[in-house]
């Protein structure tokens, strides 16, 4: 199991890296390796100690 550390961002916010293979999987990135475009998650706690992360497609910045 990987594991993945929280960094604090902000005073109001904190981050977590994820693995590139994890997004190229889903087609992110482009073909140097690079995110490609802006992509949006929604992020839920469901309990204790757990969270989602779902892919959101079609919101315009």
């Amino acid at each position: 199991m990987a594991l993945n550390k929280l960094r604090q961002l902000d005073r109001d916010s904190v981050g977590i890296t994820l693995p590139k293979d994890d997004i190229r999987i889903e087609g992110l990135l482009d073909e140097n390796g690079e995110l490609e475009g802006e992509h949006h998650v929604h992020i839920r706690h469901v309990a204790e100690g757990e969270w989602t992360l779902e892919l959101v497609e079609g919101i315009e910045t």
